[in-house]
């Protein structure tokens, strides 16, 4: 089936993302303050949060390296993309799903991102509940919901969770959620040759360096997490930290997802169109 789009739309579609990057300088209160050094914010943090922020930590290390209980079914999202493409009946491959039409892609991908978000908006509400007493059990919630929503999303533009190199892939978008302007950019440059860089060799000696990319992420979540303490009154501040976390790192995925499936279109078309003379000679 014919799904690819034409050059002047891909480009267009890429200097849309382009523009997106651009503007991703700013930081929230509450991110800014999470650029203290850590060792003064262990002080600030009650030693139960600490102790699920370090249990954070061995968790995504986990995700990284095998994938753990955090990797989801491919079939309810491939069902989804199916639907959005008028094939409700038919059963999608991933290989299948990376042919389909960007505008499928990205309508699945918003509805996946505005329905996550709404869920850990909920989840942020009900732990806000008990402050400090509720608290830990929003902290894992909130990573098992980015990581299932970035596994989504990469499934959304046709590539396989499973893969380690996916799996590095979704770590540099939730590194790049948290993550100041320089940080950003610095993920913007690793993540430019993605594809085609010998990823194969390099993914395991990349997962060792896990550590200081979780360590990022744990900087902004402890703080973010220490305007959620107070009982009751963290209902409202719990369900709107958590919405807008959620919304960030769905936003992350969905574009950095969306430039690699946009880069590989542009890429085929310039070798469908280099190709055509030696063709045309035959």
């Amino acid at each position: 089936m014919n799904t690819m789009e034409s050059q002047t739309e891909l480009e267009q579609a890429l200097q849309e993302i382009k523009k997106w990057e651009k503007n991703q300088g700013g930081l929230m209160f509450w991110d800014k303050l999470g650029r203290i050094p850590f060792m003064i914010l262990d002080k600030m943090t009650p030693k139960m949060i600490r102790n699920k922020l370090g249990v954070v930590l061995n968790e995504l290390g986990r995700f990284i390296q095998s994938g753990g209980t955090y990797l989801i079914s491919s079939k309810a999202v491939l069902q989804r993309l199916a639907k959005e493409q008028g094939q409700a009946e038919q059963e999608l491959t991933i290989s299948q799903a990376s042919q389909l039409p960007l505008q499928v892609m990205n309508k699945t991908a918003d509805s996946l991102s505005k329905n996550r978000s709404n869920w850990a908006a909920l989840q942020g509400a009900t732990t806000g509940i008990g402050g400090i007493f509720t608290i830990s059990a929003d902290i894992p919630a909130m990573i098992g919901m980015s990581l299932k929503i970035l596994q989504e999303i990469a499934l959304c533009y046709g590539y396989d969770p499973k893969d380690p190199k996916e799996r590095l892939f979704i770590m540099k978008c939730l590194q790049f959620a948290s993550s100041d302007v320089v940080g950003k950019k610095s993920i913007l440059a690793e993540l430019s040759d993605f594809d085609h860089a010998d990823t194969s060799k390099e993914v395991f000696s990349q997962m060792k360096g896990w550590h200081e990319v979780i360590t990022t992420y744990r900087d902004n979540f402890g703080i973010k997490k220490l305007f959620q303490l107070i009982p009751v009154a963290g209902i409202a501040f719990g369900a709107f930290t958590n919405h807008t976390a959620l919304e960030s790192v769905a936003e992350a995925g969905k574009m950095l997802y969306r430039k690699r499936r946009i880069q590989e279109r542009l890429q085929e078309l310039q070798q469908a169109e280099s190709s055509s003379p030696s063709l045309e000679k035959m």
